[in-house]
């Protein structure tokens, strides 16, 4: 399973499975509208999409060729529907699904972000229960989410799920050029203004001769 990266809409679509199942469950499995309106939501999104039904369909269908996702009928229903296998295929968690579905709806997130967005799945009791998940996804024998490098300025860490591939770190920001110092420029001015004066001493003392 997941032997393939996933695309942006595959993530999306099976984030959206996962959260769904975890917090509104009389409602789960998902018809494909309703699908749809999950992949779209302008809430606990980033980004927020637009997607259609051809382009979730078609990130089902390669989702089921994954063994990620399965195609179900409801009982007196001749409307399809549509289950995640994440948990199963992974061995993962209920806590482990909450911090996956959020990584994959919203993207890289700190500890703190994951419980405080992460609480209409599953309610952490503090962080330290959300810290401790990420360290068994990280030395998972697959792991399944990475810690990203501190950007500068930040306290922090942030992590991201393997799901895509290897994240994409932002490039830090470049170094201030430094500038001439207040001191050098202040030099600089008293040089050109020696220069200037010796010029005058030179054009006066010609001036002078003149009338001798």
């Amino acid at each position: 399973m997941f032997d393939a990266e996933l695309t942006p809409t595959e993530q999306r679509v099976l984030g959206c499975l996962i959260e769904k199942q975890l917090s509104t469950p009389d409602y789960y499995p998902l018809t494909l509208n309703a699908l749809v309106n999950a992949c779209n939501q302008s809430t606990n999104r980033d980004p927020v999409l637009a997607l259609t039904e051809q382009v979730v369909m078609e990130a089902l269908q390669d989702l089921r060729d994954s063994q990620a996702v399965w195609f179900v009928g409801a009982a007196g229903s001749r409307v399809q529907k549509y289950d995640h296998r994440v948990a199963e295929s992974l061995g993962l968690s209920v806590q482990e699904c909450a911090i996956l579905a959020e990584l994959l709806l919203r993207g890289p997130q700190t500890p703190g972000e994951l419980r405080n967005h992460g609480t209409r799945m599953y309610a952490f009791q503090d962080l330290q229960e959300v810290e401790t998940v990420l360290e068994v996804m990280l030395e998972a024998e697959r792991p399944l989410v990475a810690k990203l490098p501190r950007q500068p300025g930040t306290k922090e860490t942030r992590y991201a799920h393997l799901l895509g591939g290897a994240p994409e770190h932002p490039a830090p920001a470049a170094a201030p050029v430094a500038g001439p110092s207040r001191t050098a420029l202040l030099e600089g001015e008293v040089a050109t203004l020696r220069e200037e004066l010796a010029q005058l001493r030179t054009e006066f003392e010609a001036f002078r001769r003149q009338f001798e």
